[in-house]
């Protein structure tokens, strides 16, 4: 018998695993006993999508947004291109429900090199920023003071770069303008000298040495410290840290993609405004994936956004390559149980000491199904003050076309299972 999600007038089944269809992804031949929390598949609820933005033929990919201070206004940036690209820019006056045509940017914007991200802060003085990084090395940053309205050129932070500068950021309770930031790097793009003197062979094993980064701004984010390592490691490549703050306020945590699909993503805490963390710990199933965001309902819960990531998929493409010869079956049991939305774009529903304690959580969604393996899903989240949550992302959306800037919007008092 089906349990049933009601939303709004609308009657859907939570869904079990063996029924989601996945059209980027082929699971046949894994157990797909991965996580037991109920599941609801929004992918096909045209009415909750709004197209952000699509070009024939153009991939459009790795967007983040910001909602201004009215509630209404929002930006949302992306690259043209798989991070490496000219960064667009685009407005919405109504809480993302439509959105302007592409605004006129810099002409140093062309020449990112990586995905952009873009946040809102604060001066010690009270002036309102919006900061646009864009990374690799050197990392470089722009930004608005007058809400978005002109920016200036993308100009060099330091003598330093990384991977998706910066990957979050929070405000700081020790001061007003106040903040830290967060990102990661492989050793190619720290430094000018990139991965100099490392063994090939351990690269080639899988085993570049991966480093999480923090920086810290006193000036409202128009200059950064020189970043500090955090954790280091050529086992656990941990990334894309993804920031939330506990509901007192007094912790920070941080959930981390594992990108050499060994381990499942990993989550650290902070209870000294990231001056220290704790080793790093293994989050359940229901949380594995990747460029996992953070955003509080009204409720008090926590809606993550993410790439879901099941490490069994990337298992057996590592087994299969080393044994060409060997029993698939056995293989695919080897590498233990798929998640069925692999490579989609997903959410969590949970609470904050779900994390601490390690818990599966309430239950998932899935936002939209990623129709080309797993290349979707660098999420950005804002929620309205009538409590609508716009998830925005990018992906394979249409079959054989290019990925393309789709928001997803949902209220949680009719995303409610029954």
């Amino acid at each position: 018998m089906f349990r049933f999600l009601f939303l709004s007038a609308v009657c859907l089944p939570l869904l079990s695993n063996a029924q989601i269809i996945n059209k980027g992804i082929d699971l046949s031949g894994f157990s797909l006993d991965y996580h037991s929390l109920p599941f609801i598949d929004l992918d096909t609820m045209s009415s909750r999508q709004v197209t952000v933005d699509r070009e024939p033929g153009v991939y459009l990919g790795h967007p983040t947004t910001v909602l201004l201070e009215d509630g209404q206004t929002l930006y949302c940036t992306y690259p043209k291109g798989h991070g490496r690209g000219p960064i667009v820019l685009k407005r919405s006056n109504d809480g993302g429900q439509t959105w302007s045509e592409r605004l006129p940017v810099p002409a140093s914007w062309e020449s990112s090199l990586e995905v952009p991200t873009l946040y809102p802060a604060e001066g010690p003085d009270g002036t309102q920023r919006l900061l646009l990084f864009s990374g690799l090395y050197p990392a470089r940053m722009a930004y608005s003071e007058d809400q978005g309205s002109t920016w200036t050129e993308l100009q060099p932070l330091g003598n330093w770069g990384g991977i998706v500068v910066m990957g979050d950021l929070v405000p700081l309770r020790s001061g007003k303008g106040h903040y830290m930031a967060v990102f990661h790097d492989d050793g190619r793009y720290f430094s000018h000298r990139g991965r100099a003197g490392e063994p090939a062979v351990e690269r080639a094993n899988n085993q570049a040495e991966f480093t999480l980064y923090k920086t810290f701004s006193y000036d409202g984010g128009l200059t950064w410290t020189e970043p500090e390592a955090m954790l280091q490691s050529r086992f656990l490549h941990l990334c894309e840290p993804g920031l939330i703050r506990s509901p007192d306020g007094r912790q920070i945590a941080m959930l981390l993609r594992e990108n050499s699909r060994r381990m499942n993503s990993q989550i650290m805490f902070s209870n000294d405004e990231g001056q220290t963390w704790t080793r790093p710990r293994a989050l359940p199933n229901s949380l594995n994936g990747d460029r996992h965001q953070a955003i509080y309902t009204p409720d008090g819960r926590l809606l993550i956004s993410f790439r879901d990531m099941a490490p069994a998929y990337w298992r057996y493409q590592a087994l299969k390559a080393e044994c060409q010869d060997c029993d698939t079956a056995q293989l695919k049991a080897q590498a233990g149980p798929a998640s069925p939305t692999t490579g989609d774009w997903v959410a969590w529903i949970g609470t904050y000491e779900d994390l601490v304690e390690g818990r599966e959580g309430q239950y998932r969604i899935r936002l939209k199904d990623n129709t080309k393996g797993s290349d979707c899903a660098y999420p950005a989240l804002e929620c309205l003050p009538d409590g609508t949550i716009v998830a925005t992302t990018y992906g394979h959306w249409a079959e054989g076309e290019a990925p393309y800037i789709l928001s997803v919007r949902m209220n949680m008092e009719t995303l409610v299972p029954h």
